[in-house]
């Protein structure tokens, strides 16, 4: 069986993602179009809700909201694209296991190759840990793969 990208893991953290590119959008414009097309009094009233004290006021808020769209912009775009690799790698790992063993990485090994198995997370976070005798570390979550399960009642019966 070959573990594949959980289905409601994909769909939650892509719509993240797009939701964060979207603010991002929103942003942008707001710092790029919208606010430097308004004096300063004005966009003084759209953010406080209230008249200038002073044009000195004014020009303090005007020179502060633009910048923070910009910032907000970037801090989105961040956002969205961490969240992006995230899903990329989840719907990249490779592993494969059968009855006689199991694939990663383009690897084969056999259940033996595994030295020891750390599934301290897997009541909590369905999280499991498996050091290899070649001292390599494959971790399976089940919230990003599914079949975690199967593999893991495969290899708990081996042992």
């Amino acid at each position: 069986m070959k573990l594949k990208l959980n289905r409601e893991f994909a769909m939650r953290h892509g719509f993240v993602a797009l939701l964060l590119a979207a603010m991002g959008g929103w942003f942008a414009y707001d710092g790029y179009v919208t606010y430097p097309s308004m004096t300063p009094e004005a966009l003084y009233e759209q953010i406080e809700h209230s008249k200038p004290p002073s044009p000195e006021a004014a020009q303090k808020v005007y020179e502060n909201a633009i910048p923070r769209q910009k910032q907000l912009m970037g801090l989105c775009f961040l956002g969205s694209l961490v969240v992006a690799f995230g899903l990329w790698r989840a719907w990249r790992f490779s592993f494969e296991y059968d009855e006689s063993g199991f694939s990663f990485g383009g690897v084969r090994h056999a259940f033996g190759d595994v030295a020891s198995i750390d599934d301290s997370r897997w009541k909590k976070k369905g999280i499991m840990s498996l050091k290899l005798s070649d001292g390599r570390k494959i971790t399976l979550d089940a919230w990003h793969n599914t079949g975690v399960e199967g593999f893991r009642e495969i290899l708990n019966g081996r042992g």
